[in-house]
């Protein structure tokens, strides 16, 4: 297996099951700018795929400047991790149609032929993640172990990947 395929590979199982990411834009005024988007249920193959208003600021900003980051959280899995990349904006029907899903008619209450939908694609260039032990058991080691030697990472892994 390539390096690439394998931070795929790896990036999705750490991202797996977190619903809302964080993406922060470039506004403007140079200001970042984050906002929660749910990333949609999709093969984890690369490219990141988000749901949105095609009026949205965030859309303004991302054809102004496609450089965006987008964070991910798993409390549960003690998981966390960054991801940069190239956001482009997507009008495809045909794309549109197989990422709906019956939950996103809350946002969209037209449904997914909604002349205002249109999809966020994030190309990922890099990943930084940081990722600790996710049972209560391994949290109680890492505290302790972190607590009498002189390496309090050593139960984490903190990594940064390539993926273009």
């Amino acid at each position: 297996m390539t390096d690439r395929a394998e931070n795929i590979r790896h990036l999705a199982e750490m991202i797996n099951d977190v619903d809302i990411a964080m993406m922060t834009t470039v506004a403007k005024d140079g200001r970042l700018v984050s906002r929660p988007l749910g990333t949609q249920d999709v093969e984890f193959d690369g490219d990141l795929w988000f749901a949105t208003e095609c009026d949205s600021g965030k859309v303004d900003e991302i054809l102004a400047n496609p450089n965006v980051n987008v964070a991910y959280a798993s409390k549960g899995k003690n998981t966390y991790v960054s991801v940069a990349g190239r956001a482009s904006i997507v009008r495809d029907r045909a794309r549109i149609d197989a990422l709906w899903s019956p939950a996103m008619k809350l946002f969209f209450p037209a449904g997914k032929d909604d002349p205002n939908l249109c999809l966020i694609r994030v190309e990922v260039d890099s990943a930084e993640y940081w990722d600790g032990p996710g049972t209560i058991m391994g949290k109680a080691l890492h505290f302790a172990l972190s607590a009498v030697t002189s390496d309090p990472g050593n139960l984490s892994d903190n990594e940064r990947m390539r993926l273009r």
